[in-house]
């Protein structure tokens, strides 16, 4: 917006958001002043206090708690939902009325995302939200607290009159950025621009450096980017090459959604403590459970932030009329800590090494679609094997590492992937260089910095990453052929948007003509693929079960006389705030449908 005074960075994060702003008339050549915005929320009833974060937890309270003002705001009164660190802390006691991880629930291809379906398995008086309401009631709170902060005085000021960046995973596929656009246009943020989270870590520790970070890198660099969050893994690959004398990034690799961060870790630890106050004659039920789950994820962030302290403890409210009386009290120790996440999500593995896939059960439980192997390591040596091989097809460790996430600021763990990267690094002689570390101090703030940045650099002021679209897109063809009884007949996967696609850029494929059916209902299905990097738009793949995946299937009705055929060529766009846009062009007369990501009933294989 010309007439802004602000870039913001928004760093929606599963455990916890965080906004960074600069000022955009920065003097050229010069680093821009990157700040924090210190976030007033609710820590204790009528209490409010600013934090460098905003807990990503929304808690539903009953009516008889939110009476009197008890959770009212300087900018809301009379206030039914809670947003911050005191739902972060509720959650541990009424688990059943906190909405945690919702950002996770965006990418869950097993649910309706725009259904009222958390907190997951609530009782029937719970209220209950969508993942879009609740991603968006984070975003919304967000600018609310903006707006009474920074444009009291000045409504210029508002936080949607300013240039905004909203940060997703780099796994997130085409509709999950879609529904995150959604939350965003609900929140009253229409003008958003989505940029991947590793990225704009990265993007973070060029503006730390001011002009040295030419001095960490250079020509031929591997640069791997794990991003271990509350929620997700990330892995981003970035290539340093040189054009007429100057440095290049290019990102060249995305890693698959991973559901494996600091949620199921928390998870780990609630069923290590449990086992162990089973062990010593203590029983919890399955409420109390949630409860310590929200106990082992405070456990952990104090432990990992705080070395000097080697216990942490954690109470379990009883059940009934007798709360506190009936607690159940246990303790995690850093011991225990080190010995649960250490072996069981970062294990020392050989650089062939495969995630596990158990044999899955015929029944499962709906909810969250978690890696099946927690073991981070071995998921990082599966996406280098696809993700960076040189000029004969072989996997090449990366030369450098840049971590991020909070999990990340444990020095144990940094040690042990680094390890992990020197043991697949041994050349024929057997030396073993050590994989360099791109020193970062700041794992939890590091996205909404490095998102504020981008904003400057995509003005001509700082340096940029070659990016494009983190996966190849395809979009289902049914094959022409005679019917065959008992026989549908087969899909074919024709690629409408290539990995690296430019966002801001259109593919018109009109040199392939095809049938479009309007006027009553058709099936389209929508595939992703993030191993296909060399497939180009227009190609057709007839044999596409292995490494091309279903994203999503929309069942709809266009617009038209009643079981009309069409011809049609596709036009493609991958739009500037980071989505993907798929229009059908009826050949004879230009007229256009377009498909829509944002749909209602998901399916995957």
């Amino acid at each position: 917006m010309s007439d802004s005074k602000y870039i913001i960075g928004i760093d929606l994060g599963t455990t916890h958001s965080i906004v960074a702003y600069t000022e955009i008339n920065v003097e050229q050549g010069r680093s821009p002043a990157i700040r924090l915005f210190e976030i007033p929320q609710i820590v204790s009833p009528h209490t409010i206090e600013k934090r460098p974060s905003l807990a990503s937890f929304l808690y539903l309270p009953p009516a008889a708690e939110a009476r009197e003002g008890v959770f009212d705001l300087p900018w809301m009164q009379g206030k039914t939902i809670v947003v911050g660190e005191y739902a972060r802390i509720r959650g541990a006691e009424v688990p059943q009325r906190v909405i945690a991880s919702s950002k996770s629930w965006l990418c869950n291809t097993s649910v309706d995302r725009n259904s009222p379906i958390l907190p997951w398995e609530a009782p029937a008086d719970v209220e209950k939200m969508s993942p879009v309401q609740a991603a968006s009631a984070i975003l919304e709170y967000i600018r609310s607290a903006w707006d009474y902060e920074m444009a009291a005085a000045d409504p210029s000021l508002t936080m949607e009159k300013q240039v905004l960046y909203l940060t997703v995973p780099a796994s997130f596929d085409a509709v999950a950025r879609e529904l995150t656009v959604q939350a965003a246009e609900q929140a009253g943020l229409s003008g958003i621009t989505l940029l991947e989270e590793p990225q704009a870590a990265f993007y973070s520790w060029i503006d730390k450096s001011d002009d040295t970070w030419r001095e960490s890198v250079r020509t031929g660099d591997r640069i791997l980017i794990c991003d271990v969050g509350g929620g997700t893994t990330d892995f981003s690959l970035i290539r340093i090459s040189e054009e007429d004398g100057s440095l290049v990034l290019e990102r060249t690799a995305v890693g698959d959604h991973l559901l494996v961060g600091g949620d199921n870790m928390d998870l780990t630890l609630a069923y290590h403590l449990n086992k162990k106050l089973a062990d010593a004659g203590t029983r919890i039920d399955s409420w109390q459970m949630r409860g310590l789950i929200h106990g082992c994820r405070s456990a952990k962030e104090t432990l990992f932030s705080e070395p000097d302290e080697q216990t942490y403890p954690i109470t379990i409210l009883g059940r009934g009329s007798g709360l506190i009386g009936g607690a159940v009290k246990t303790t995690l120790s850093t011991t225990e800590l080190d010995d649960t996440l250490m072996n069981g999500f970062f294990p020392e593995c050989d650089a062939d090494a495969e995630p596990v896939k158990p044999r899955r059960a015929g029944l499962q439980e709906a909810g969250l679609l978690y890696a099946s192997d927690p073991g981070i390591t071995r998921h990082m040596a599966a996406f280098l094997r696809r993700g960076a091989r040189d000029g004969e097809g072989r996997m090449t460790t990366p030369t450098a590492v840049l971590f991020n996430g909070g999990v990340m600021k444990a020095p144990r763990i940094r040690e042990r992937i680094k390890d992990v990267l020197d043991s697949w690094n041994r050349n024929d002689a057997g030396a073993q260089p050590v994989i360099r570390e791109i020193n970062t101090d700041d794992y939890d703030l590091a996205v909404a910095r490095g998102a504020a940045y981008y904003g400057h650099a995509r003005l001509g002021n700082g340096i940029r990453i070659r990016g494009g679209l983190g996966k190849s897109y395809y979009i289902g063809i049914a094959a022409a052929m005679p019917a065959v009884p008992g026989m549908p007949a087969p899909v074919k996967a024709l690629c409408v948007a290539p990995f690296g696609m430019e966002e801001g850029t259109r593919t018109i494929l009109d040199e392939k003509e095809f049938v479009l059916v309007v006027g009553e209902p058709v099936r389209f299905d929508f595939f992703g693929s993030s191993t296909h990097k060399n497939d180009s738009a227009g190609a057709i793949i007839e044999d596409w079960h292995e490494e091309i995946e279903e994203i999503t299937t929309l069942e709809t009705m266009l617009d038209g006389p009643a079981g009309t055929s069409i011809r049609v060529y596709l036009d493609v766009h991958a739009t500037e705030i980071g989505t993907l846009e798929i229009w059908c062009v009826s050949v004879a007369d230009q007229n256009r449908w377009k498909l829509e990501f944002n749909v209602r009933e998901q399916t995957r294989s």
